[in-house]
């Protein structure tokens, strides 16, 4: 008898074992590549990320957002395969695709795939008040944080002024700090502007208005309308008046949008349910940030995507009749 009852209790204690390794085994891990943790970009990877791990009992995925240098940085990185997914701008998921501008040294990245878009964002050029900084024409000869080195706000910075006949020769200073030191280094008289790609409202650029005097730049000359006229992956902006302290009028400026984005390497039930774990809570999903606040399922299925949509994503828009 006693010896069944350890037979018994040795049989349990294995399939006890057995039951929580298959569980750990199922257990997936991924990381999103997210930016600065001043931006709106590293809230988005968290926001994902918080409804995903809400889900895992459905799917064993743990999701963990880090944050790293942007969209450049994160493309890159997917396609080392060291990140699982992540948030970049529109204008760098087209030429990463495609192996043009900053990725024509490494070719075409024909494995990168949409998810989804998110937010617009509009450039930002925040000046000091006393700077007489009023457009991007009046950054020649200033002091200007232009992105950290490597991110997508470096790279757009680089094409824009480029396309203005400009280099960075013709500033006085050509800052790469990172954004989260930028309104310090603005207010204490260290830069005199900063460009960056923002959705807003923009806690950075709130930071700016409210420590000191500052004024958003225009940015709407005959090269930037160019620009945006020959790139699908551009589009014009308005930063609204009244949203940032001193700045009561609209601000004409032009933008990306912000982009979510994986490769083949992702196995499609995991892209499956990321998707589904942010459309199925799509009204939870939109109150996690203010600049999430106006989105639409409808827009951010095929607005601002260049790379062919991951089959995982596909997959749920198809159930739900989106595509």
């Amino acid at each position: 008898m006693h010896f069944k009852k350890t037979l018994a209790v040795s049989a349990a204690v294995i399939g006890l074992t057995f039951a929580v390794g298959t569980a750990e085994a199922a257990q997936k891990f991924i990381t999103i590549g997210t930016g600065g943790v001043t931006g709106v970009y590293y809230p988005t990877g968290q926001s994902i990320c918080r409804l995903v791990n809400k889900t895992r009992k459905e799917h064993g995925i743990r999701c963990s957002a880090e944050s790293t240098g942007g969209s450049v940085y994160n493309i890159n990185t997917i396609r080392a395969g060291e990140l699982d997914m992540g948030v970049a701008q529109s204008d760098w998921q087209y030429h990463a695709y495609n192996g043009t501008s900053k990725f024509e040294d490494q070719g075409p990245f024909k494995e990168l795939r949409a998810v989804f878009s998110v937010h617009a964002e509009p450039v930002s050029i925040v000046a000091r008040k006393d700077s007489g900084i009023k457009t991007v024409d009046d950054l020649v000869g200033k002091r200007v944080n232009i992105g950290n080195p490597g991110s997508g706000t470096e790279a757009t910075w680089n094409v824009m002024w480029g396309a203005m006949g400009k280099t960075n020769d013709d500033l006085k200073l050509a800052a790469q700090m990172k954004s989260s030191e930028t309104p310090s280094a603005l207010c204490d008289n260290k830069i005199d502007a900063f460009f960056w790609l923002v959705g807003n409202p923009s806690a950075l650029n709130k930071e700016a208005a409210t420590t000191c005097d500052v004024v958003f730049a225009h940015t709407d000359n005959a090269a930037i309308a160019k620009l945006v006229a020959d790139n699908p992956f551009y589009r014009y902006a308005t930063i609204p008046g009244g949203m940032y302290n001193g700045n009561p009028d609209d601000i004409t400026t032009f933008g990306v949008g912000a982009t979510f984005v994986s490769s083949t390497k992702a196995a499609d039930d995991t892209v499956y349910y990321v998707v589904k774990a942010v459309f199925d809570n799509f009204d939870q999903f939109k109150k996690l940030h203010p600049a999430f606040g106006h989105l639409k399922e409808s827009e951010m299925i095929k607005d601002a995507l260049s790379a062919p949509i991951h089959g995982g994503a596909m997959k749920y828009y198809k159930e739900r009749g989106w595509m």
